[in-house]
């Protein structure tokens, strides 16, 4: 069954909650330690804070109904989350880089390593296994604006751990220009994570297809075909927050009656939505009648005006049933207008 909104709110509100305590902690790390490379880790996390914040509002307007404005819903809402928290971490790489850039040259004793290095490893711990969660339940509910801020919170744990792994190189080693150059190397990490995070959502809002998805509603479509399915094309799917919208042409044998047709057509889209039970599925089958040239390929039993003898069928797979163009083995080819 589709998730609740109450429960991705929830997850979204936890989320809020430990990014708080943890930008604390850090802050107050880096108070102890006067570390670049703590600065960095405590910039960062800030970002956690406003994007968790925005991913919770973004879960509340995604679960709002459809209405006479948004015929397909809000779930969109979520990419621009993710873009917003990619933006906001592109901003921060950028400070960081700055900032980094002025340690180096001008470089600074770090105090109080060991408990820098205890408060940092403490707060990787909880980010690595809260961002666990929140992307294994994000991909669940089907969230993309949970899996980001889970994926965020694996980024803030990764730079927690090699910011603690530089407070003992400098401890032991007393090269205080150690910092910032993690430092700098930390935030052209974060630089890049940001550029991923804007083009994910980029891709949403523009549409991008998601292809292991559109993979697998035409692996379940060629699972359960039918002899009067002689041929499905032009299949597109697009993902709007936890919904999908699905449509495809299916050639069927013209002497059917409307009726018939009808029948087959809710046929595939109740299947359809079996296989994703998890989402809410919107599709609409636009029918074709066949045409002679498709009898080398159509196994419909008893047809009463088959001209060909069958040879073989044409298995669907994400090559040809995206396309725009009907199946047959004629011409040399297998796709012909």
């Amino acid at each position: 069954m589709p998730a609740t909104p109450a429960l991705k709110r929830r997850l979204g509100l936890l989320s809020l909650a430990v990014s708080i305590v943890l930008v604390l902690t850090k802050f107050y790390a880096y108070r102890l330690t006067r570390s670049q490379v703590v600065l960095t880790d405590a910039l960062e996390s800030i970002i956690n804070v406003f994007t968790s914040g925005f991913a919770l509002y973004s879960l509340y307007l995604a679960d709002q109904p459809k209405d006479e404005n948004h015929p397909y819903g809000h779930g969109k809402i979520e990419y621009l989350s993710i873009g917003f928290e990619g933006a906001l971490i592109i901003s921060a790489g950028a400070f960081i880089l700055f900032d980094a850039t002025r340690s180096l040259l001008h470089p600074h004793a770090v105090h109080k390593p060991d408990f820098g290095v205890l408060l940092l490893s403490a707060t990787a711990l909880v980010n690595f296994g809260l961002g666990l969660w929140l992307v294994r339940a994000g991909r669940r509910v089907q969230s993309v604006a949970l899996v980001g801020d889970g994926k965020h919170l694996y980024l803030d744990a990764v730079t927690s751990l090699v910011a603690s792994a530089v407070l003992v190189l400098v401890y032991f080693t007393g090269y205080a220009s150690i910092d910032g150059a993690a430092a700098f190397v930390l935030g052209c990490f974060i630089l890049y994570n940001g550029y991923q995070l804007v083009r994910s959502a980029v891709g949403g809002l523009m549409d991008e297809s998601d292809i292991a998805t559109v993979a697998e509603v035409i692996a379940e479509l060629q699972r359960l075909r039918r002899p009067c399915w002689i041929d499905v094309h032009n299949l597109r799917v697009q993902r709007y927050g936890a919904n999908l919208h699905i449509d495809c042409h299916m050639q069927m044998p013209y002497y059917l009656s409307l009726e018939q047709v009808h029948t087959e057509i809710h046929e595939v889209e109740a299947l359809i939505r079996v296989k994703f039970e998890a989402v809410e599925v919107e599709m609409f089958v636009h029918a074709d009648p066949c045409s002679f040239a498709a009898c080398a390929i159509c196994h419909m039993p008893d047809c009463p005006v088959r001209r060909h003898a069958f040879e073989h069928e044409i298995e669907w797979n994400i090559h040809n049933a995206v396309k725009d163009e009907r199946h047959h083995l004629g011409m040399g080819s297998e796709l012909v207008r």
